[in-house]
């Protein structure tokens, strides 16, 4: 089939009009022109003068990792729209969570969605998250993760999955896909093939998604032909590698059974393509990611990134040179003409399938004052409050220890490393929410203060300690390679971090993130998965340890890591 007619089918559904408005934008382009459309930098921030060199390169689409003053903000992305001839993708991490910005409404991650067990109110936090992304002028969203949280340890799929369960996943996906996309926003899956079984992160190694193919079938394609069937109008392809897959074809396939996904025909074209029947747009991960440049140079997978079944490069930078790596592909025959007609021709059809090309710049980026009104408006954070009330999941109390009171747990030493910033852009990040109203209810906080040396420090004891709280609060975060507790920074030293302090003082973990701390502190007798640090959620923290309200939460993974010894 010609490539312009597979855009009358889903998920693009162009009428005649459209068709005819890419094809005449497609062949008026010169061969540079067209590599520059396939490429998604990314616009770090808000300089305005930055902006304006990253329109001049014309690449079909930004990502823009918009900072914490939303005049800039709006600035810049007005610069980006009103600079492009041709209608310009505007893309982001619209996840929630970690990434949310002071002047949205603040939206829980995709672990904290999946804990409230809700669908109607996924709904709504879903809504409000596409409201305040259509106002910032986004019209593309690397979201949803679709990756399955099976192995504890890793720290990238963590917060940012909908949990472990295979049919959460999909009913969750298949809410935010459908309502981001109802309000014209494209959704992405991610992290083809799928990630979640590897602990490691992508963004530093080339990770294996190492099931059999019959394994992958039953949980990844599932999900994956469910959110194709469902429209979803982009796949992100990983630096994943599917081995299972690639010895079906080729059993004697040898280092080539690792290639990431990112460059890989047979993932691409021949699993997403022609078996599972996607469509639409494929976008690679971020190119400059450990997850590709260990396996290969960038004169050799840059190139390849588009002629193995990738229609968009992303974080690429469309300056001379790195045309010129594409350039020199096609050169050489590593690229070929028609992947790269191929490819933009469903840039630009993704464009027209969001209606790019009847848009003004008015309607892409509405006013400064009118996108001010729609972000945290009453019924948003309305919704918000509701979501942060029932996501809060009690993992276990044994002793029991809650609810603390005033009158009986008066002195608390809080034992915290604070909160780890996953993106600088982010509004500021502290655990003073929930200290401030522990203080203004009554309670008396002092801090672990580090040791000297090898010297012991004297432990909290009933004597001077009513109640001893740990606060960690790290969401899923890129490079971190792997979260665990740090007991000899946490506890200040040595010989601290060798200490327990629960069979002497009363002891409650809360977990602002990650939700597996129980791995390293099996034993501790109270732990409470809270899935993200924002602030209401420290606030309803502080109620639900005092039984202010119930504990709603439904833990979306095993918080007990498959250990029995936990549970007790």
């Amino acid at each position: 089939m010609n490539i312009l007619d597979t855009l009358k089918l889903a998920p693009f559904n162009l009428d005649d009009e459209a068709i005819t408005w890419v094809k005449t934008t497609r062949d008026k382009l010169s061969t540079e022109d067209k590599v520059r459309q396939i490429y998604c930098p990314m616009g770090i921030y808000d300089d305005p003068e930055n902006a304006r060199v990253l329109a001049a390169l014309k690449p079909g689409g930004i990502f823009r990792l918009i900072g914490p003053d939303i005049e800039a903000a709006w600035h810049a992305t007005r610069i980006a729209i009103e600079s492009s001839e041709i209608p310009m993708l505007i893309a982001g991490d619209l996840e929630g969570g970690a990434y949310c910005l002071p002047y949205n409404t603040a939206a829980l991650n995709q672990i904290g969605v999946a804990a409230c067990d809700d669908p109607p109110l996924s709904q709504s936090i879903a809504t409000v998250i596409a409201e305040e992304g259509v106002a910032m002028g986004y019209n593309w969203s690397f979201t949803p993760v679709l990756d399955i949280n099976a192995k504890f340890r890793s720290a990238i799929v963590g917060t940012r999955s909908y949990g472990s369960n295979v049919e959460t996943i999909i009913r969750e996906a298949a809410i935010h896909i459908k309502t981001l996309q109802s309000h014209g926003i494209a959704t992405t899956a991610k992290h083809w093939p799928g990630e979640g079984y590897d602990d490691r992160d992508q963004h530093l190694v080339t990770t294996v998604n190492p099931l059999s193919y019959e394994e992958w079938e039953a949980g990844y394609g599932r999900i994956y032909r469910t959110m194709i069937n469902h429209g979803v109008m982009s796949v992100m392809s990983a630096h994943i590698s599917l081995p299972s897959w690639v010895k079906k074809r080729y059993p004697n396939a040898g280092r080539e059974a690792f290639r990431p996904g990112s460059v890989s025909r047979l993932l691409n074209v021949d699993l997403l393509r022609d078996e599972l029947k996607f469509n639409g747009l494929v976008v690679s991960d971020a190119t400059p990611m450990g997850g590709l440049s260990s396996w290969a140079e960038k004169e050799e997978y840059a190139p390849d990134v588009i002629q193995n079944g990738c229609d968009m490069y992303l974080f690429g930078h469309p300056n001379a040179a790195e045309i010129d790596l594409i350039l020199k592909g096609l050169r050489t025959g590593r690229l070929t003409e028609a992947r790269v007609e191929e490819a933009v021709t469903r840039v630009l059809g993704l464009k027209a399938a969001l209606g790019l090309h009847k848009k003004s710049t008015t309607d892409m980026l509405a006013p400064l004052e009118r996108v001010r009104e729609k972000l945290r408006t009453p019924k948003s954070l309305s919704v918000s409050a509701q979501a942060v009330k029932q996501s809060i999941t009690l993992v276990k109390d044994i002793k029991p220890t809650l609810p603390i009171s005033v009158e009986k747990h008066k002195r608390i030493l809080i034992i915290s490393e604070g909160v780890t910033r996953v993106t600088p852009s982010a509004q500021s990040r502290s655990l003073e929410t929930l200290e401030n109203d522990l203080r203004r209810r009554g309670f008396e906080l002092r801090y672990v203060e580090p040791a000297v040396l090898m010297t012991p420090a004297p432990m909290p004891t009933r004597e001077d300690t009513d109640l001893v709280l740990y606060l960690l609060a790290q969401e899923s975060e890129y490079t971190v390679g792997h979260i665990n507790i740090d007991w000899k920074k946490l506890h200040g030293g040595i010989l601290q971090g060798m200490t327990r302090y629960w069979n002497n003082v009363p002891t409650v973990m809360v977990s602002f993130g990650h939700m597996y701390y129980l791995y390293d502190a099996p034993f501790c007798p109270t732990y409470i998965n809270a899935y993200t640090w924002l602030p209401d959620v420290q606030l309803a923290v502080v109620r639900k340890l005092m039984g202010e309200e119930p504990f709603e939460g439904v833990s979306p993974v095993d918080a007990f890591c498959g250990q029995e010894a936990a549970r007790y």
